[in-house]
């Protein structure tokens, strides 16, 4: 029963290259506006994403997840960043996200230094969950 119809073709591309590509039965992930579910034969669609676990449903219980950067969501997933959990540096992400916040107290009201260290400290604290493992995973 397992056919292409029942399939979504997935690339996950970043500024240093292809993550992934492969045949998926679903893909989760988080938009500017919240959590989006796409299978096959899903309706186009164009979306900002937010750092979140970007969870591919290769097959059954077989999920790759990827601690998903900023970026949009197309026929393909275009992200800042996709890193595996088990690759993420806790430590560095700490320090991270204190650089970010202390950026953000510094910076301007409504300046565009102020709108990055805003985007870093969010995917800091995204990531820092994601590789603690406090993420709920499927």
């Amino acid at each position: 029963m397992a056919g292409d119809e029942h399939k979504l073709s997935v690339e996950v591309l970043t500024p240093e290259g292809e993550v992934f590509e492969g045949e998926v039965e679903q893909l989760s992930t988080r938009t500017t506006v919240g959590e989006i579910g796409i299978l096959a034969n899903h309706v186009p669609i164009l979306a900002a994403l937010e750092p979140t676990e970007l969870r591919l449903h290769v097959s059954g219980s077989d999920v790759e997840r990827y601690a998903q950067a900023h970026g949009w969501l197309q026929a393909q997933v275009l992200v800042e960043e996709a890193i595996p959990p088990d690759q993420l540096d806790s430590g560095k992400l700490r320090d991270q996200l204190e650089d970010a916040e202390q950026r953000l107290s510094e910076a301007e009201e409504d300046s565009a230094a102020r709108d990055r260290a805003e985007k870093d400290r969010v995917r800091a604290e995204t990531f820092l969950e994601l590789a603690e493992g406090s993420s709920a995973s499927s």
